[in-house]
């Protein structure tokens, strides 16, 4: 469950993903202007709120209506009245952000695959909704175009879909991409800016220390047309200055004589003003002088949050205070307090118990700022905004990840991406990032591309950067041979095998033609060339090129250098995969040996090679060897990091298995009783890492034959996977079954089919007919009847099994001949 902000954690099981803006200070609910989406927005309904009419303050691309704050309110009520199980906040500023934020949701909801990409977990949590019989609500926030949600439409009886963007109704309606949805009875609502007894409202919340500071506030009102945004920043100066609403309007009527021949896109005259008027006054608040280039580096950035950390980074304290910084406390605390300036003065938000999305800035402000900047000095911030997002950036694998945990690593990766991809907007025509050589912010972003499995956008992502370091640096310059060695990795990937290959080839040749056959980079590439030979499915070629590599680094580098031990890792896994066991076995025994002689025992390299080595044996069928090795693993752990460290754990579970596979099974529920008491005491009971541990002792149990013990385990994970995780997670059907198998094991069969019976409902119902885990579920069920001789049953089970595999998966598929043989045992035929 992701818990948000502002309010107690909800009851289970309500899940909850994405994470919502926090309310305006204060929030003006709408009665005259607003849309009520609680009580307005019906299950199967989508209700799109889109810009206004236009005005001279509200152009129609500037936003600033308060349409994100009407959908905030709508979560927040959700939430309080805990009137949905499952909740989705996404912001839908690329197809990219989209794509994550579902597959973030469908982690959460058990509709994804760890083994798929996030192009694929995101089609199947759609599908998800359009099953699910939980009640669910979907905010698909800011979104820029229809044509993002292509393919990802989301839709479902019991769902309510809110979606926000700056699009007017008409230009929402002519879309192509919005035809089907359309069809399917999409309701567009308008929202303006405030009504007149609104923005009087609101002023009077606002402006409360001195009431004459509330004379000609309907005035002011009427100059902003009812802006919410323009209201917001006036309200916020005046609160600062103590100006009245009559002076401020003095002040904003002088100042928009003063830019009357400047524009912006997309930015009204009125809102110029505002902001420029609220620039001002954070600029000359204490400590004066920093609130600009703090400004002016948050525009660079992404407008829908910002990490806190980006901005008080070495490189944005010394672009923020112009001096050489290493963000010393006394540096971080100056551009903490540029920052709070900002917000004092209405220019953004700050979220302080966010440390993902810490300070938004809307849109049309991160616009002006833009269009303000001159060149030279937009150089400068960009390169500083980069350097600034490299250092808050966490590397994949490091500790900050690990600590983060996996859902808030996911979206700390969205974050930067996001602020990456505002950055490069920002850059336009300049050459920023590129001089004199590709800023590593370029090849950072696309690594987060890759690893949150978003191939097709990697791969697009990748040509761009390669095409671009040719144009810019020539195509033999090292940052274009490297982004076309990307290029080939994302192809890999997205299981394009002949183009990865042939563009590994290219870059070989490049590496072989610029550095010399020798050199680490070249060596590095031919381990590459190998991986894809193997995962392309040619294990000869690969296997010739890894022992290659393998001599050739080993020869030139040494045998302890990190190339070398890549080529030994990946000769020693090439030789697994073709089912050369021994082969393989004495490789990763040459390699953890000579690892631990020469970079130490508990070195990365080392610790991941003994790993390796373990399973390798257990693989091989040597279960004495493999304990032997794990034990060592976690003994070497717990020296480190004591025994609740995540790394300490994980090797206790996989000594538990060794011990189990290797029919120790005493020692292996010893093992797993400690793993459910660590995970208990670090993670907490109801933390999913727990409740598997929980599965995995009952299991032990069952494999021992202790089934009396096995059964109210199993009965009590089924309970917490539906409790924590909801009832329709991949996790909770897996939990039925196989409390359904353990039931069907000791006699209690007609409790054994209604589980089987269950699940298999679940599984039609949200998965349909002809998916695996479905067919394979029915076939269970068929073996308890056969079980409680109900023949019958049997034939009638497997006849649509047989059917139905047919269909979907082919008569030649290995489930379907399964099921023929099963079909025909119980006819006699």
């Amino acid at each position: 469950m992701v818990a948000q902000r502002g309010g107690a954690p909800l009851a289970s099981p309500v899940l909850w993903s994405g994470l919502i803006p926090l309310p305006a200070d204060p929030y003006l609910r709408r009665v005259e202007t607003g849309s009520d989406l609680t009580a307005g927005l019906v299950p199967g309904e989508t209700v799109v709120l889109t810009q206004g009419e236009e005005t001279a303050s509200a152009p129609a691309a500037q936003g600033g209506t308060g349409k994100t704050q009407l959908a905030v309110d709508f979560a927040r009520t959700l939430r309080n009245t805990q009137a949905v199980q499952v909740f989705v906040w996404v912001t839908a500023t690329s197809r990219e952000a989209i794509i994550s934020g579902f597959a973030q949701a469908a982690g959460v909801v058990g509709a994804g695959d760890p083994d798929q990409g996030a192009e694929d977990a995101a089609a199947r949590f759609v599908a998800w909704l359009t099953r699910t019989a939980r009640p669910w609500a979907l905010v698909i926030d800011d979104l820029a175009d229809p044509a993002d949600l292509e393919g990802f439409w989301p839709a479902g009886p019991a769902g309510q879909v809110v979606i926000t963007t700056r699009l007017t109704g008409a230009a929402l309606s002519s879309g192509a991409a919005l035809s089907a949805a359309a069809a399917r009875g999409l309701k567009i609502v308008p929202v303006g800016g405030f009504s007149r007894r609104e923005a009087l409202s609101y002023l009077g919340s606002r402006l409360t220390d001195d009431p004459d500071q509330r004379i000609e506030a309907l005035d002011l009102g009427e100059d902003l047309d009812g802006l919410p945004l323009g209201l917001a920043q006036a309200a916020a100066v005046m609160n600062v200055t103590g100006l009245s609403c009559r002076e401020y309007r003095v002040q904003l009527g002088e100042r928009r004589k003063h830019m009357s021949g400047v524009s912006v896109e997309g930015v009204s005259a009125a809102v110029l003003a505002t902001w420029s008027l609220a620039a001002e006054c954070a600029h000359e608040l204490a400590p004066s002088g920093l609130a600009w280039p703090a400004l002016a580096l948050a525009g660079m950035l992404d407008p829908h949050g910002i990490p806190g950390a980006a901005l008080t980074s070495p490189a944005a304290c010394g672009y923020v205070t112009g001096r050489a910084s290493a963000a010393v406390a006394a540096d971080q605390n100056l551009a903490r307090a540029a920052v709070t300036n900002l917000a004092r003065a209405g220019l953004v938000s700050i979220d302080p118990a966010d440390p993902i999305r810490t300070v938004r800035m809307h849109s049309c402000v991160q616009a002006a700022v833009r269009a303000y900047l001159p060149p030279a000095d937009l150089e400068q911030v960009l390169v500083a905004a980069a350097d600034a997002l490299v250092q808050t950036w966490p590397e994949p694998g490091s500790g900050v990840q690990a600590r983060r945990g996996p859902a808030e690593a996911a979206q700390l990766e969205a974050a930067c991406r996001d602020c990456a991809a505002s950055l490069r907007a920002a850059e336009g025509t300049q050459d920023a990032l590129w001089q004199p050589e590709a800023h590593p912010l370029l090849f950072r972003a696309g690594r987060s591309l890759e690893d949150g499995g978003l191939t097709d956008s990697a791969i697009a992502y990748w040509q761009s950067v390669a095409a671009g370091c040719a144009r810019r640096l020539g195509p033999g310059h090292a940052n274009a041979v490297a982004a076309r060695d990307r290029l080939a990795v994302a192809y890999e990937t997205a299981g394009r095998s002949g183009e990865a290959i042939e563009a590994f080839q290219n870059t070989l040749a490049d590496r072989e033609r610029n550095f010399g056959p020798e050199h680490p980079d070249t060596i590095a590439t031919r381990i590459r060339l190998a991986h894809a030979y193997s995962s392309g499915g040619r294990p000869a070629e690969a296997m010739a090129l890894y022992e290659q590599t393998v001599a050739d680094s080993s020869q030139q580098l040494g045998l302890g250098h990190p190339v070398t031990m890549a080529a030994r890792a990946g000769l020693a896994a090439a030789y697994q995969g073709a089912a050369l066991n021994k082969e393989s076995l004495t490789a990763h025994q040459m390699l953890a040996t000579d690892a631990e002689r020469l970079l130490g025992a508990v070195h990365p390299t080392t610790l991941a090679a003994r790993d390796s080595l373990a399973a390798a044996f257990l693989a091989s069928g040597q279960s004495k060897e493999a304990i032997e090795h794990y034990k060592g693993l976690l003994a070497d752990y717990e020296a480190m990091g004591g025994a609740d460290h995540p790394d300490a754990i994980a090797a206790r579970a996989n000594l538990a298995s060794a011990f189990r596979r290797g029919g120790k099974l005493k020692d292996a529920i010893a093992q797993y009783k400690r793993v459910v008491e660590d995970r208990e005491r670090t993670a907490g009971a109801d933390h999913p890492d727990t409740i598997t541990a929980r599965a995995n002792l009952a299991f032990a149990y069952r494999s021992a034959g202790q089934l009396r013990e096995a059964i109210p385990v199993y009965e009590g994970t089924l309970a917490d996977r539906e409790r924590v995780q909801g009832p329709d997670h991949a996790d909770t059907r897996t939990a039925r079954c196989n409390l359904a198998s353990a039931y069907q094991q000791v006699g209690r069969l007609s409790d054994a089919i209604a589980g089987y019976e269950h699940a298999l409902a679940d599984c039609e119902r949200l998965l349909g007919p002809g998916d695996l885990e479905t067919l394979t579920i029915r076939s269970s069920l068929a073996a308890a009847h056969f079980a409680d001789g109900r023949l019958m049953e049997v034939v009638t089970v497997l006849r649509r099994t047989l059917d139905d595999s047919q269909r979907y998966l082919g008569p030649d598929h290995p489930m379907t001949q399964t099921v023929r043989d099963n079909l025909e045992a119980a006819t006699g035929t």
